[in-house]
């Protein structure tokens, strides 16, 4: 997926200090928010105190969370950098719903637990393994390049389980769970799409300009510098607390 002329895309020496600066500073942002990811904490008293059926409510905190879940965002921008089809972009954005709804629903629905850190470390990795992907990493480094259809798909499954786990924690109401689950994911997926529907407005922009092939090797490696942070923390919080 990597289309860049290779002496556009390689930084020159000019490049590598306001590159590491980039990269630093995008970390240091991820990691100062990354403790208050997750369901803010009026939500979570709405969720664990409804019972019945509530859909609209669970359809508008499934969409403010995708909205404001810089994760699944760093993914999912690193997924359509070089897409400029839409029908690319319909493929594998419905390739990571297909994994995130899946997940999800019988993560909750069916109370399948997996520890929260190492699921986010997961999480962090897949916008690591993106960006690399990006770069060019993996045809340079072992001479082939991965199923990035496949890819998408599987780390759409850990994404829902991320969040599948976040939702375990306020042990909701067995009345109505199912519907509200099911509104809460459509609400993900709407958020989904207009959070997408922004990054490729302003990422269609930047394309026509000369500095999108002078930075996107610079912004791919501020999102992979996100991604390790990311992990960094959640492998911190497994091993300390």
């Amino acid at each position: 997926m990597l289309f860049l002329r290779r002496s556009a895309w390689l930084p020159s020496a000019q490049k590598l200090p306001a590159l590491f600066l980039l990269a630093v500073g995008i970390g240091l942002f991820i990691w100062s928010e990354a403790s208050a990811h997750g369901v803010p904490q009026g939500d979570k008293g709405f969720i664990q105190e409804s019972s019945g059926v509530i859909f609209f409510p669970f359809v508008y905190l499934g969409a403010k969370h995708m909205v404001t879940g810089y994760d699944h965002l760093l993914f999912l921008l690193g997924v359509i950098f070089f897409l400029y089809r839409m029908k690319d972009v319909g493929l594998y954005v419905s390739l990571f719903a297909i994994g995130h709804t899946v997940t999800l629903l019988s993560g909750v629905f069916f109370n399948i637990s997996i520890n929260a850190y190492l699921i986010d470390t997961i999480i962090g990795l897949s916008v690591v393994y993106k960006a690399l992907d990006n770069l060019g990493a993996y045809q340079r480094w072992f001479g082939f390049q991965p199923d990035t259809k496949r890819a998408t798909l599987i780390f759409g499954l850990f994404h829902g389980f991320g969040l599948a786990t976040k939702l375990q924690e306020f042990e909701m109401s067995p009345d109505g769970l199912f519907a509200n689950l099911v509104a809460f994911n459509i609400g993900v997926e709407l958020g989904q799409l207009l959070a997408l529907g922004a990054i490729l407005i302003l990422m269609g922009f930047w394309r026509r300009t000369p500095s999108f092939w002078r930075h996107a090797y610079s912004v791919n490696v501020a999102v992979m510098t996100a991604g390790f942070v990311l992990m960094g923390y959640q492998l911190t919080g497994y091993f300390v607390f």
